[in-house]
């Protein structure tokens, strides 16, 4: 399963966020716990509860909603929501420190550093650019960033998600036609972290996951 936004309950989401975005954030909540009644199955329970979760004031809220998420995650358990885990288990080790719980919070901080090193997909990795490039061209990082032009890269951003490389193409700098390519790591790669919604100036974006790592060659 993918994250797809002609989804009702992904729409219902995205209209939170929003009026969150505008400064209503009751309005949002609304929307959200809309969400969360409209949904039918354990993708569209997960994705309303971690968004009603991110609005609770309280950390013991946030910590009931976030644990929700996570059941209809574990539940759910394929490639749609395991790059989900890492933020998940953070945010619930963060709730339980808030409410003064160190066994608790440990135990789910490590949780999150485990699932964080590894990388929920195997491939194949899409590299959306504007760049001509060739077979076999290596990539390296060190470029200026397509979104913010005073950031030096440290990183190449991939994709599992073939439609979230286009998106990358159509926003990056340069004259060049929007092109997409198969890309494989040389080296070691890690989540950048976990990405159900992507809001760029040009609109949303859905990804699956987002990865980072220092070198790629082209296929």
């Amino acid at each position: 399963m993918e994250f797809n936004p002609s989804n009702p309950v992904v729409k219902r989401c995205l209209e939170g966020m929003d009026v969150a975005e505008n400064g209503k954030p009751e309005e949002a909540n609304r929307l959200f716990l809309q969400a969360w009644h409209e949904a039918t199955d354990d993708l569209e329970k997960f994705i309303a509860a971690y968004y009603v979760a991110r609005h609770q004031e309280s950390n013991a809220d946030r910590l009931q909603w976030y644990e929700t998420a996570l059941q209809f995650a574990l539940a759910v358990n394929d490639g749609s929501v395991h790059s989900a885990f890492p933020s998940l288990y953070a945010h619930i080790a963060k709730c339980y420190e808030g409410l003064g719980n160190p066994a608790q919070a440990k135990r789910y901080h490590d949780l999150a550093v485990t699932f964080a090193n590894k990388p929920a997909d195997n491939g194949p990795f899409y590299h959306g650019t504007r760049a001509d490039l060739k077979v076999g061209d290596l990539l390296t990082a060190g470029r200026r960033s397509n979104y913010h032009p005073g950031v030096i890269m440290n990183h190449i951003y991939f994709t599992a998600m073939v439609n979230g490389a286009g998106f990358a193409a159509a926003l990056a700098n340069g004259e060049g036609h929007e092109r997409v390519y198969i890309v494989e790591p040389t080296g070691s790669f890690e989540n950048d972290h976990f990405i159900v919604f992507e809001r760029t100036e040009k609109g949303f974006v859905t990804l699956k996951e987002r990865f980072k790592f220092n070198n790629s060659r082209c296929g």
